[in-house]
């Protein structure tokens, strides 16, 4: 065997399997076409934000590389949501983005078990039913498991008015065989649309005028082993605030029969949470302006990315809505925004470990499973990476719970209700989300890392000595009082801050601060989860036949023998599964057990 997993695809999920398998001592093939392209900023030139921060920090515990890179390359950070409680607060920084793909690259490179091999992969090796390896540059490559990240690149096709480009980002060609190969395997394929806007030059804006928006004074690391003494590394940036008009509006409203997504040119569905800025004119009519960010994309560079015009439309187009922005009357549009067309797995086809159910031992990761975003994207690649490593080692393979991580949620999410859309996470889709906040990452997750392999002796010793950190500040609690009131009780009420803590550590003080606010409410939802967890126990036979089953309508017997969930648990949240359906399948299970 050539390999122990080999990965195919360098974006943020790639990366990231490629870095957990190295965590775990295997030695991994990388496969890329561009490897000067590995951990590129396809779209915006930011990590983390609402939901997405949470995931970063959830890698970060699990011994992924996203939040070291982030931290290293980050020339804005701030802490989104912190008018509202712990729970939603959501870390983000502004990434210098060549910078951010030349530190992943840097990362990968200081690792012994990676090889990165330049080339496409267009055939899978197929033997017994099981995934062996690949067909690389006309060779048979072999490998215990594979992991397909393939991003927006299968048949992509990018838009700008009525000029279509073969390709999956600007000046990379599309990877064309791949979709004819899983076909061929029996997979089905849906097909999705993301999109980009325009770049200006910052050398021609006029930001006096703008709204800044500035970092936090006291910035805050995404990674446990970023050194606070020297964060951040990089000189800081601010932002600026701009808006579109009504005058652009009525523009947009003129030329949508130029628009690729309104003309019939583009068919699939997009980001619903993203829209472009032709379809926020037209679903909110009443809206006479909508906030575009200015945000610089590097400190070695005059590009700004216009976050929020998000954009398919002509170029002439683009020109009028962008000098009509306070501030951008003279900019020079340096790169024209554009739409992406793609394919993708439906991931009813895929379990929460990530391997597909129709082929054992390949298992995808990314946009290719119908998420959105780079996040999304690299905790897939952390799980897919482990798992591929388990199956190649014949250890049994690792799922998150709903209530373990948001990484658990988005698997979870995407095997009982595939996306229709490109699907984004929300702190709304977690309904444990009191428990999963990002401020508790590491305790959450690093020791399940440490159990697994990912988690290195230097990562598991800072974590024991936080740990230990938290022990004592807790215990130093109860003789302590606060303007007069006993400091347990003081920290209960909504004015209580870290500060009153009385700790050096601010994000120590700030965890033990949510717990302690929290603590009615996580006893309460500590219950729900035992609920859930007494059904996501009750293991569903692979062998069941669904379509045999009394008692089942045909609805029913049809959609899980589409989805064939893995638990009960999985079962109850699959649409159009009813209180009915699940007694029936109880009964049935009992049944199986006594047979």
């Amino acid at each position: 065997m050539d390999y122990d997993i080999i990965v195919i695809g360098g974006g943020h999920a790639g990366s990231e399997a490629a870095w957990a398998g190295a965590n775990l001592g295997a030695r991994v093939a990388l496969i890329t076409m561009d490897a000067s392209k590995i951990g590129a900023m396809s779209c915006n030139p930011a990590i983390g934000g609402l939901a997405k921060g949470q995931i970063v920090r959830e890698i970060d515990a699990l011994g992924g590389l996203m939040g070291l890179a982030a931290d290293a390359t980050g020339i804005q950070f701030r802490i989104l949501n912190q008018s509202k409680g712990p729970a939603v607060h959501g870390p983000r920084c502004q990434s210098d983005k060549y910078r951010y793909a030349s530190e992943v690259q840097r990362l990968l490179q200081t690792r012994s078990e990676i090889d990165i091999l330049e080339g496409a992969v267009a055939e899978m090796l197929v033997e017994e039913g099981r995934c062996v390896g690949v067909i690389f540059q006309g060779e048979p490559l072999r490998g215990g498991a594979v992991v397909l990240t393939t991003g927006t690149f299968m048949r992509g096709l990018m838009h700008t008015g009525q000029t279509q480009t073969p390709g999956g980002r600007v000046d990379e060609k599309p990877a064309v065989g791949i979709s004819q190969t899983l076909k061929n395997l029996g997979f089905e394929l849906g097909r999705l649309k993301t999109g980009t806007p325009p770049r200006l030059d910052v050398n021609t804006l006029d930001t006096a005028g703008l709204q800044v928006q500035p970092g936090d004074v006291h910035p805050v690391p995404f990674s446990e082993l970023t050194q606070a003494a020297s964060f951040p590394p990089l000189p800081q940036r601010d932002c600026w605030i701009t808006h579109t008009c009504e005058a652009s509006h009525e523009h947009i409203r003129a030329n949508l029969d130029r628009s690729p997504i309104y003309n019939g040119q583009i068919k699939t569905a997009g980001p619903r949470y993203c829209p472009s800025i032709e379809d926020k004119v037209v679903r909110f009519k009443d809206r006479q302006s909508h906030h575009v960010f200015l945000e610089p994309e590097s400190l070695d560079t005059n590009e700004v990315y216009c976050n929020g015009i998000s954009t398919s439309l002509p170029q002439d187009v683009q020109d009028f809505v962008v000098h009509q922005m306070p501030g951008c009357e003279k900019a020079k549009i340096l790169r024209y925004g554009y739409a992406v067309e793609y394919d993708m797995v439906r991931p009813h086809q895929i379990d929460a470990t990530t391997m597909t159910k129709v082929l054992r031992g390949l298992f995808l990761a990314g946009q290719i499973n119908g998420t959105s975003g780079y996040e999304e994207a690299a905790g897939q690649g952390l799980l897919a990476g482990l798992n591929a490593v388990r199956w190649a080692r014949g250890e049994e393979l690792v799922r998150l719970g709903r209530d373990e991580a948001y990484l658990g949620v988005m698997m979870d999410d995407l095997t009982t209700t595939p996306p229709l859309e490109p699907y984004r996470m929300f702190t709304s889709r977690a309904e444990f989300r009191l428990l999963l906040r990002s401020d508790n990452a590491p305790w959450r997750l690093t020791p399940k890392g440490r159990q697994w392999g990912l988690v290195d002796d230097v990562r598991w010793q800072v974590f024991e000595q936080r740990d230990r950190a938290l022990e004592q500040l807790k215990q130093s609690l109860p003789g302590r009082t606060h303007e007069g009131v006993k400091l347990l009780d003081w920290c209960r009420r909504p004015q209580a801050v870290a500060a009153d803590l009385g700790c050096e550590d601010k994000r120590l003080a700030e965890h033990l601060l949510a717990e302690l606010k929290y603590a009615g409410y996580l006893d309460r939802q500590a219950r729900d989860v035992q609920k859930l967890r007494e059904q996501e126990s009750i293991l569903l036979p692979e062998d069941f036949q669904f379509g045999e089953m009394t008692g089942l309508r045909n609805e029913s017997k049809l959609v899980l023998d589409k989805f064939k969930p893995r638990t009960l648990g999985q079962a109850s949240r699959i649409s159009g599964i009813t209180p009915a359906d699940l007694m029936v399948l109880s009964i049935a299970i009992n049944r199986h057990r006594q047979a």
